[in-house]
């Protein structure tokens, strides 16, 4: 079906996020236009501001409106000399509420992917490699989605870690090839953290 010029450009629009199809997209459409218009409009000057207004740390790169996220303004966290590197922000949310762990992380939006022209340059590694020097870091912990690009990513961490003797462990078993931490119940991160071992 045809749609008028704004109202297919907001279905398109919609539909350009992750994990929302055509239908999906339509339906959110709908129901802001045929619902309250005032919730909808607060809705866009939500996002208009989050897009203006959150950045990147410049410590770890987790989403933050501050030039450092609370994590790595605590000096406690840092004192830890612990580095956990995940994928992306939701990880970061998944693995502080499910473990016991008191370091800092460093996100890095991806992964390494040949074929997606995504290398070392894009994820920001040498911002990783400066920050293990900085906090004198002692344990790397790698805790990267397990996949072929996954896999890729963490081999290239670890010797990259590793040239600066860092002790550097990954996940335990529990999070199965293909899965994402963020989609991993609390208990299985809790142990996978718990029982981490030497990568």
């Amino acid at each position: 079906m045809q749609y008028s010029p704004l109202l297919t450009d907001l279905i398109k629009n919609l539909q350009s996020l992750q994990g929302i199809g055509a239908k999906s997209a339509q339906r959110i459409a709908f129901s802001l236009l045929s619902g309250n218009r005032g919730k909808g409009l607060a809705l866009a000057r939500s996002l208009a501001d989050a897009m203006n207004g959150i950045g990147e740390c410049s410590c770890c790169r987790n989403f933050t409106e501050e030039e450092l996220c609370p994590i790595c303004s605590s000096k406690k966290r840092l004192q830890e000399k612990t580095i956990c590197v995940v994928e992306n922000p939701a990880d970061v949310t998944a693995i502080e509420a499910a473990s016991e762990y008191f370091g800092i992380y460093f996100v890095l939006h991806g992964k390494i992917s040949p074929l997606d022209g995504i290398g070392p340059e894009e994820l920001r590694l040498d911002q990783l490699e400066s920050l293990i020097e900085r906090i004198e870091c002692r344990e790397l912990i790698i805790a990267i989605n397990p996949s072929v690009d996954g896999s890729m990513t963490s081999f290239y961490i670890a010797d990259l870690a590793k040239k600066h003797n860092v002790r550097v462990t990954t996940l335990a078993q529990g999070i199965p090839m293909g899965g994402e931490i963020d989609n991993m119940d609390q208990t299985t991160i809790s142990y996978s953290f718990s029982n981490r071992r030497a990568f």
